[in-house]
C-alpha cells in the first residue's frame, strides 16, 4: 500500500517559506562595532613611538671592550647620544658607518651618568642630551579597558539572546504546517496499489479542485471535509498525498500534535494562521494527520475537559464552517479512532464525508506486494498469490516490512536473490516472533510441547469448518514454545456459529491432548484459553449465539474515553451477568468434552504427529494429513464437526 519511492518535500516558495540558504548579511550595528574595534587597535598599537617602524640599529656594550660605547666615544666615533634616565637607554649616531649602520643603542646606568663620562662626552665633541620618558594614555588605560570591554560583550550577548527568545515567543502562534507546491507531491492514484473503491469515492474531491465551475453551475456543493478512517498502516496519508498530486494544488500538511503547546491559546492561534495560509494558496488541501489528538470529545472525563485542546477544536470548527465561509479549501484528516471524535466535527458542513480505508483484501495484498517487489531480486518461485493468501489481516505497512525482512534474511544467508524460504522465514518472524535457539527444552518438555501442538493440528485437520494447517513447529518462537499456523483458503468477513465452535475445539485441542496423553495439564494453554474465552463471551453477549440468552446483545463495544460513561450503570442486572458468565462457561466446557472425545477416537493419529514433531521439530500441513491418514488407515480430512458431536 505504501509507495516505496520517496518523494522529496519542497517548500512553497510563493508563501515565503523557502529553506534555500541565504547569503549572510551584515547589520549596520555590526559594521560600526568592527570599525570601532579597528580604530582602538590602531591607537593602541601606534599611539606609542616604540611601535613605530625604526631604522636598523647596532647594539653595543656600554663598556669593557674595544667595540663598546665608551671606547667609541674615546676614539671620536660617536656623533651624538640621547640618554633616558628612567630606563638607562642610550641611543644615537656614529660618525662612521659601523657594519652598514649609523645608529646605535646601548644600556647604560639608571637614573644618571657618572660625572667623568659627561666630561668625556664634552671632551670628544659628542652632542649629548637627555630624553624624558613619554607615557601613552591608551597603554596606561589598557588594564582598565579590557574588563570594561568584557562586561560590554557579556551584556550585548545577553541582550541579543533575550531578543531572540522574545522573537520566538512572538512567533509561537504561527502554524507549523509544511506547504508543498503544485509540483510536489508527485504521488498519484497510480502509486496507490489496490483500494479502487476508496479512490473512486475520493475522486470527486479531485474533480472539484480541478473544475470547480462545473459544480457551481449545477448548484452542487462539494464536501468541505473528508475524514479517512482505518487501522494504522493502511495508507491514509499516502491517499491524501495522491489526492493533492492528482488535483495539482498546494498541499498543506500538519499533525494534530503540532497545535498543542504549553501556552494557552497557542493552538487556536496556529489554526487561524493555518487557514490564513491556505486562503492565500486557494484552491488548496489542508491535511491533518492524527486529528483525534485535538478533535476529541469536549467535556469528556470526570474532571472536565482539556481547556487548551477544546479551544483549539472550537477555533477549527469555526474556521471550517463558521460565520465567514471558506472557499476553495478542502480539509482532509486521518484517524484510526473515529469513535472518540467530537460530534460537531463530524456534522455536515465540516467532516461530512467519512471514507473507510480498511485492511487490504487478498487481491489488494497481491497488488501491494507487487509494488514492493519492484527493485528487488526475487526468484520466480515466489508466488504473489500464495504470499497474499499467507498474509491475512496485514496492512500495507506490514507487507512492506515483510518484504524487507525477507530481503534481510536472504542477505544473512549470503544469497544474491530472495527465495521462497526467505519469505516463509519472514512470515514466521512477523506473525510469531523471533526464533529463540537459546532455549533448550528437556525431553519431557519437548514431548509435552509436541503433543500439545499435535492436538491443535489434528483438530484443525479433522474439523470441517476450521482453517487448514500450514505448519506446526515446536521450536521456541517469540513468547511460545511451539506454534500451529493455520491459513484460510479464502478471506472471511463474517463467522457463523459452526466455524466459531470448531475454532474453539482447535484452540482447546492442545490442552485436551495433554489430558488424554499425560492425564495432566500445563501452563502452555494460557494463550489458548484467553482467546477461547473471548470468543465464547462474544458469542453469548454480542452475537446472540446462546439459546438461553436469546437474540440479545449485552456487550458494549464503545471504549471508555477519559472517564466518559464511567459513572453510568450497567445495561443489565447482576443476575443477567451471572447468566452470561454461566452460558459462556458452558460453551467452553462442551467444546472441551468434544475435544476429549475426538482425541480418544483418533489417538493413533495424535501419537503419529507427536512422535514426528519430537523427531523433526517442524512439519507442514501436508505432513499432518499424511500422518493421520496412515495411522487411521483411511482419509480423515474434515470428517468431524462440533455440530455433529454429541456429548
Amino acid at each position: 500500500m505504501n509507495n516505496p519511492k520517496p518523494t522529496p518535500k519542497l517548500p512553497n516558495k510563493k508563501d515565503g517559506d523557502s529553506k534555500t540558504p541565504k547569503q549572510p548579511t551584515f547589520k549596520r550595528s555590526n559594521i560600526w562595532a568592527w570599525g570601532a574595534i579597528a580604530v582602538i587597535t590602531a591607537v593602541l598599537l601606534f599611539g606609542s613611538n616604540q611601535f613605530l617602524p625604526e631604522q636598523k640599529t647596532t647594539s653595543l656594550k656600554y663598556s669593557g671592550s674595544e667595540n663598546s660605547f665608551i671606547s667609541k666615544v674615546q676614539n671620536d666615533q660617536v656623533a651624538s647620544a640621547i640618554y633616558e634616565p628612567t630606563s638607562g637607554n642610550i641611543s644615537g649616531k656614529l660618525t662612521e658607518e659601523f657594519k652598514g649602520t649609523k645608529l646605535f643603542r646601548t644600556d647604560g646606568p639608571l637614573n644618571n651618568l657618572p660625572e667623568r663620562e659627561l666630561k668625556l662626552f664634552e671632551k670628544h665633541n659628542v652632542t649629548f642630551s637627555y630624553k624624558k620618558a613619554q607615557s601613552n594614555f591608551f597603554l596606561n588605560f589598557l588594564p582598565f579597558l579590557l574588563p570594561i570591554l568584557l562586561l560590554v560583550g557579556v551584556f550585548t550577548y545577553l541582550s541579543r539572546r533575550a531578543q531572540g527568545q522574545m522573537g520566538s515567543v512572538m512567533n509561537i502562534g504561527r502554524s507549523k504546517a509544511k506547504i508543498y507546491s503544485t509540483e510536489n507531491p508527485q504521488t498519484t492514484f497510480e502509486d496507490v496499489a489496490g483500494y479502487s473503491a476508496v479512490k473512486q469515492e475520493i475522486s470527486e474531491v479531485v474533480d472539484f479542485l480541478k473544475n470547480p465551475a462545473k459544480f457551481r453551475d449545477i448548484g452542487a456543493r462539494i464536501p468541505r471535509g473528508v475524514l479517512l478512517v482505518g487501522p494504522p498502516g493502511t495508507g491514509k496519508t499516502l491517499i491524501a498525498r495522491a489526492v493533492a498530486g492528482e488535483a495539482g494544488v498546494p498541499f498543506i500538511s500538519v499533525t494534530g500534535s503540532d497545535f498543542m503547546e504549553m501556552f494557552v491559546g497557542v493552538g487556536a492561534s496556529r489554526v487561524r494562521d493555518l487557514f490564513a495560509t491556505a486562503k492565500k494558496s486557494a484552491p488548496a488541501i489542508i491535511f491533518i494527520d492524527e486529528i483525534d489528538s485535538i478533535g476529541r470529545k469536549r467535556g469528556a472525563g470526570m474532571g472536565g475537559g482539556h481547556d487548551e485542546r477544546e479551544q483549539t477544536l472550537n477555533q477549527m470548527l469555526s474556521e471550517m464552517d463558521g460565520f465567514e465561509p471558506t472557499e476553495g479549501i478542502v480539509m482532509m484528516a486521518a484517524t484510526n479512532r473515529p469513535d472518540i471524535l467530537d460530534s460537531a466535527l463530524l456534522r455536515p458542513g465540516r467532516f461530512d464525508r467519512q471514507i473507510v480505508v480498511p485492511l487490504p483484501t487478498q487481491e489488494e495484498r497481491a497488488q501491494i506486494l507487487k509494488v514492493h517487489f519492484e527493485g528487488k531480486k526475487i526468484l520466480p518461485e515466489v508466488s504473489l498469490e500464495t504470499l497474499s493468501r499467507a498474509t491475512p489481516g496485514m496492512s500495507g505497512a506490514e507487507l512492506s516490512n515483510l518484504v524487507n525482512e525477507a530481503a534481510l534474511h536472504a542477505v544473512r544467508r549470503g544469497k544474491s536473490s530472495i527465495e521462497k524460504q526467505d519469505f516463509n522465514t519472514a512470515i514466521d518472524r512477523v506473525l510469531m516472533g523471533l526464533r529463540r535457539p537459546s532455549i533448550m527444552m528437556n525431553d519431557h518438555e519437548k514431548k509435552l510441547t509436541a503433543y500439545h501442538e499435535g492436538g491443535h493440528a489434528i483438530l484443525a485437520y479433522l474439523c470441517k469448518n476450521a482453517d487448514p494447517v500450514h505448519k506446526v513447529t515446536i521450536l521456541p518462537t517469540g513468547m511460545a514454545l511451539g506454534m500451529t499456523q493455520q491459513l484460510p483458503l479464502e478471506e472471511r468477513h463474517s463467522y457463523n456459529r459452526n466455524y466459531l465452535e470448531d475454532q474453539l475445539m482447535v484452540l482447546l485441542g492442545g490442552r485436551g491432548a495433554e489430558r488424554v496423553v499425560f492425564d495432566n495439564v500445563s501452563t502452555g494453554a494460557h494463550n489458548d484459553l484467553v482467546r477461547a474465552t473471548e470468543i465464547a463471551h462474544s458469542m453469548v453477549k454480542e452475537w446472540g449465539m446462546s439459546d438461553t440468552v436469546g437474540p440479545m446483545a449485552w456487550g458494549d463495544s464503545n471504549m471508555v474515553f477519559l472517564g466518559d460513561d464511567m459513572m453510568q450503570s450497567k445495561a443489565y442486572s447482576d443476575d443477567t451477568a451471572r447468566t452470561l458468565d454461566v452460558e459462556a462457561q458452558g460453551i467452553l466446557v462442551k467444546a472441551e468434552s468434544r475435544v476429549t472425545k475426538i482425541l480418544n477416537e483418533f489417538a493413533k493419529g495424535l501419537e503419529a504427529i507427536g512422535n514426528e514433531l519430537v523427531e523433526k521439530e517442524e512439519i507442514s500441513g501436508e505432513d499432518v494429513a499424511r500422518l493421520v491418514d496412515e495411522a487411521m488407515g483411511r482419509e480423515c480430512a474434515n470428517s468431524v464437526s462440533a455440530i455433529d458431536i454429541t456429548v
